[in-house]
């Protein structure tokens, strides 16, 4: 008997356990979440939801939004029959039932920090916020006062809080900024209160995502202020930024081990002219939180006819292929999958 234990410990010693893994990270299932870039639910989309119904935008792309624990979105429209049209070049206003398209397609939340939310004055924006509670459909990034708009959208997904925190660099004029007494979009012009709210939202929920509407409409790659911005966003606490606004994509950059996806381009959107083709090219940004191991995979969407759809194998490498070129130190390998180099 002496003799098997004396054996046993050798074996032990030469060939030792792997890295223990807490009961927490063993039995915890995966929790899925999808990020998708812009919508706008007027104008050409708008046309073809008159003709086809609410749901018509999302067919193609329901079932994977719906398998998700949470699916977020930038909805780049106010939702309201009131309100008088800002003076700008384009302004856009949806009607109250095109939210049901959202719902039909699972989509749990959106950022409403965006150029577009006050197109129609505070009325229409504040109208925004109760039909969205009206269908159940979560929202941040505006709000009747500053502490509405910066206060995170969050879901409680197996036991986690899971955060979302809609911020804008892109604002008509400082009359859109949200204010202690004063309603409007949540401000990133400057650093606070954003950097407070994103180190208040790191401790209190388990995973705090940035959802930011900034960048140059149209370009390939983030402005200056916008890397640097990240850093901080992430120094503060939150653990992936999501952007949108430029209308095409951008590539993907690491900081810290968290990602930065400047640009998830349009998701349900018109073409646009001075943007051309690449206005239409898109994607969905799939994150797996299992313990503390975090993975992100990109799923390549084409626009067509304003409805996003799932492409073939030529249209997913080529659109990769693209990722990998306006990335930084970050690569996106034949399945999506994210990995920081």
């Amino acid at each position: 008997m002496r003799r098997l234990i004396v054996c046993a410990l050798i074996l032990i010693w030469i060939f030792p356990a792997s890295t223990p893994v807490s009961a927490e990270e063993s039995l915890s299932t995966p929790i899925h979440l999808i990020f998708a870039g812009d919508i706008l639910l007027d104008g050409f989309v708008g046309d073809q939801i008159a003709q086809f119904g609410v749901n018509y935008p999302f067919v193609k792309v329901a079932p994977m939004l719906k398998k998700a624990d949470m699916s977020f979105a930038n909805l780049e429209t106010p939702v309201s029959t009131r309100g008088n049209p800002s003076n700008k070049s384009f302004v856009f206003r949806s009607e109250p039932k095109t939210l049901k398209g959202l719902v039909y397609a699972g989509i749990d939340g959106v950022s409403l920090a965006n150029n577009h939310i006050l197109d129609y004055g505070k009325t229409a924006m504040l109208d925004t916020l109760l039909h969205l509670d009206t269908y159940k459909i979560g929202h941040t990034g505006a709000g009747k006062n500053s502490i509405q708009a910066f206060a995170p959208y969050v879901k409680t997904i197996q036991g986690k809080k899971i955060a979302v925190l809609g911020v804008s660099r892109v604002l008509s004029d400082s009359s859109w900024y949200a204010g202690s007494n004063h309603a409007g979009a949540a401000s990133a012009y400057t650093m606070e209160p954003m950097l407070s709210e994103i180190k208040k939202s790191s401790k209190v929920n388990d995973f705090t995502v940035v959802y930011i509407h900034w960048n140059q409409e149209f370009k390939d790659y983030p402005e200056n202020y916008a890397r640097t911005m990240a850093k901080k966003i992430i120094d503060s606490g939150a653990d992936m930024i999501v952007g949108a606004h430029s209308h095409c994509l951008m590539g993907v950059e690491f900081y810290k081990h968290k990602p930065i996806y400047y640009s998830l381009g349009n998701f349900v959107f018109n073409r646009s002219t001075r943007g051309g083709d690449k206005t239409l090219i898109s994607m969905l940004v799939n994150i797996e939180i299992k313990g503390s191991e975090v993975t992100g995979q990109i799923t390549p969407v084409k626009i067509i006819r304003g409805q996003p759809s799932f492409m073939d194998d030529i249209y997913n490498k080529e659109t990769i292929k693209t990722l990998n070129k306006l990335s930084y130190n970050a690569k996106i390998d034949a399945q999506g999958v994210v990995s920081e180099e």
